[in-house]
């Protein structure tokens, strides 16, 4: 089939072969655009034959518009390392119906795990993401955290990704201080500013959000714990943002 799979990678040793192995059962080329990885990810991506660019991490949304012009076709399914086609959204794929639509860009719903569980409460789930797009009309955007396909027409597929992205809490906190990081030092770089309020007001609204109207309170400690998390995220991504205010004084 006409499609090129691209996927940004760091240190992707456990996941990056059954990651290669799974989309070429749907595409004809895949690309890696590895950010100086310091474990086996590059050798491993080049023994399953598969073209590898070196570059130093730009962000989300820049490192993958980096591994663009290196794809030989149109239609690019653009995965992370630990997200898999589920067996409907492959059945999509093999169809080929995609070709003669209108839609540049297709959005998946996500089956994410926590180690063997699925997590469908709490904002996990259906956590729609835009991960199939015609490169002519449609790209990934510069933010340098959850960047967004930017498209002329959209169709919200009723097919699956499987994402294993976490394997413990304690992984978890550490993506969203991470991504709290990032996404802070973006929304200062593009002159948002916001009170001291901000923080708590958010992260407050953010956790019962998750836990009352997302059907977290259902699902036992797991679903408080979840919903905690979202709600710190959201916290402390504001709490960043305050501080670097207080740094540079504006």
């Amino acid at each position: 089939m006409a499609i090129s799979g691209l996927v940004i990678t760091y240190n992707e040793e456990k996941m990056i072969g059954k990651c290669i192995d799974a989309l070429f059962e749907v595409c004809d080329e895949v690309i890696i655009v590895d950010s100086l990885s310091k474990d086996r990810t590059v050798e491993i991506a080049q023994e399953k034959g598969v073209k590898v660019i070196s570059q130093s991490f730009l962000g989300d949304g820049p490192q993958r518009i980096v591994g663009l012009p290196h794809c030989k076709n149109d239609w690019i399914l653009n995965l992370d390392a630990d997200e898999f086609l589920d067996a409907d959204a492959k059945d999509f794929m093999k169809k080929g119906s995609f070709y003669t639509s209108d839609f540049d860009a297709y959005s998946f719903k996500t089956k994410n795990f926590l180690q063997d569980k699925i997590i469908n409460f709490a904002g996990w789930y259906p956590d729609r993401k835009v991960r199939f797009f015609n490169k002519n009309t449609a790209s990934p955007s510069k933010d340098i955290v959850h960047q967004k396909v930017v498209y002329t027409k959209l169709h919200k597929l009723n097919v699956h990704l499987l994402h294993y992205g976490s394997n413990s809490f304690f992984q978890i906190i550490d993506k969203k201080n991470q991504y709290a990081q990032w996404n802070a030092e973006q929304l200062y770089g593009q002159g948002k500013r916001v009170s001291t309020f901000k923080p708590v007001l958010n992260g407050l609204v953010s956790f019962i959000r998750c836990y009352f109207f997302k059907k977290g309170i259902l699902n036992g400690i797991d679903g408080l714990t979840i919903s905690l998390t979202q709600g710190y995220f959201s916290y402390i991504k504001y709490a960043n943002l305050v501080q670097l205010q207080k740094i540079n004084k504006k």
